[in-house]
């Protein structure tokens, strides 16, 4: 009988010991993975690619590319925006996941109901689809994606936002630029136009679906970065966008950090911009 009571002791105490030290390492997974699924929220369909780290309990940067003409594409700058976001991350414990968002015969600005559907099913549905658990999230984009970001921000509230030369800013000028002959015309601006006019028809039409329209309502800090070299209708443009940011009585902190010479592309390029857009996210 105390033999059998000894083995029973044994097993019980192996037992308790094996759950206490799983319980120490429920952060540790050995599934790290890259994958490119389909998700839904409310009926909204949109693909994202997904890379994630190998723990069960992760802070997620979710990303969003810039402009691209048809969809064919779309997996390709997802995939790319992705490998360019997490080369700047100075960390390896995020998970990373890019929103191949539609562009191809929709109206500049229609997109952002796929992207508000992959940031609300990071915020209510993913933990239990992947089989994990969604800490902290933060939103990053370039170009048109830094565009969708900064709209985002005035919608939910997340725990940080980063746009990298976000724009189209003011689609009044740029569109009449193009109709003016003064630069070469574009799909964005010929399909506003085909709807509604040219933009002295119906320039509120234009500057609704404009960044300028969205400079107020920030839920979440944001960092903007902005190369001081890049296009000269960014260039003209910045310095009004940056005014009306910085001029918002209804939004939460607002920083910029501008690179002297940077291109469009200077989040991922400069080290300054590095180091700050990591400061950003170790600090929130």
């Amino acid at each position: 009988m105390n033999n059998i009571f000894a083995l029973r002791l044994f097993f019980l105490l192996s037992v308790i010991y094996f759950f206490s030290c799983a319980n120490e390492n429920t952060e540790l997974s050995i599934d790290a993975y890259r994958e490119t699924r389909t998700i839904s929220y409310n009926n909204i369909n949109v693909d994202v690619v997904i890379d994630k780290p190998a723990l069960n309990k992760v802070d997620v940067l979710l990303v969003f590319h810039g402009t691209v003409l048809y969809d064919l594409n779309l997996m390709t700058a997802a995939n790319t925006t992705l490998d360019k976001f997490k080369s700047a991350l100075d960390r390896n414990d995020m998970m990373i996941v890019s929103v191949a968002y539609s562009q191809e015969n929709i109206l500049l600005g229609d997109s952002i109901i796929q992207c508000e559907a992959a940031l609300l099913w990071l915020k209510n549905n993913a933990s239990q689809e992947l089989g994990i658990t969604v800490n902290k999230i933060f939103l990053a984009g370039h170009s048109q994606g830094g565009y969708m970001v900064t709209r985002l921000n005035t919608m939910h509230q997340t725990n940080g936002v980063i746009a990298n030369a976000p724009g189209p800013i003011n689609l009044v000028y740029r569109c009449q630029l193009e109709e003016n002959g003064q630069v070469q015309s574009g799909v964005v601006c010929s399909n506003l136009k085909d709807l509604f006019g040219t933009t002295a028809d119906n320039p509120n039409a234009y500057f609704q679906r404009s960044l300028l329209n969205f400079t107020n309502d920030f839920k979440s800090d944001i960092l903007f970065v902005q190369g001081l070299d890049d296009s000269p209708i960014q260039m003209y443009l910045w310095p009004t966008f940056k005014q009306d940011v910085l001029s918002c009585l209804t939004c939460q902190n607002r920083q910029f950090v501008e690179i002297p010479g940077g291109g469009h592309v200077s989040l991922f390029e400069s080290l300054t911009a590095k180091t700050e857009f990591n400061n950003f996210i170790n600090s929130h």
